[in-house]
C-alpha cells in the first residue's frame, strides 16, 4: 500500500509541475521554479526506484550534476534578463 502512495505522490508532483509550466505565466522566475519542481519530482522517482530495486546511487549523482547545471543556466539567463530589461516579464522584450 505504501508503494502506491509513493507512486501517486510522484505522479501528482510531476503533473502539478507540468501544469504550472504550461499555464500562461508572465514571469520567467515562475517558469524556472516549475522546471525545478519537475526535476525534483523526477529525482524523487529515481530515488524510490533505485531503492526499490536495490541498486547503487551513482546515477542519482549524475542526474544531480545535470540538474544543477540546468538550474544555474536558467538563473544566469534570469539575471541577465533582469539586468538588461529591469524585470522578468515575458512581454517586456521582443523575441527578435
Amino acid at each position: 500500500m505504501l508503494i502506491y502512495d509513493i507512486w501517486f505522490l510522484f505522479i501528482y508532483m510531476f503533473f502539478l509541475g507540468n501544469l504550472i509550466f504550461v499555464s500562461k505565466n508572465k514571469h520567467l522566475f515562475v517558469v524556472l521554479l516549475s522546471l525545478e519542481f519537475i526535476v525534483l519530482s523526477i529525482f524523487f522517482f529515481f530515488f524510490v526506484l533505485l531503492i526499490f530495486i536495490d541498486y547503487d546511487m551513482y546515477m542519482l549523482m549524475v542526474f544531480l550534476v545535470f540538474s544543477v547545471c540546468e538550474g544555474s543556466l536558467g538563473l544566469s539567463i534570469l539575471v541577465s534578463m533582469i539586468r538588461s530589461y529591469g524585470n522578468d516579464y515575458f512581454q517586456s522584450f521582443s523575441m527578435l
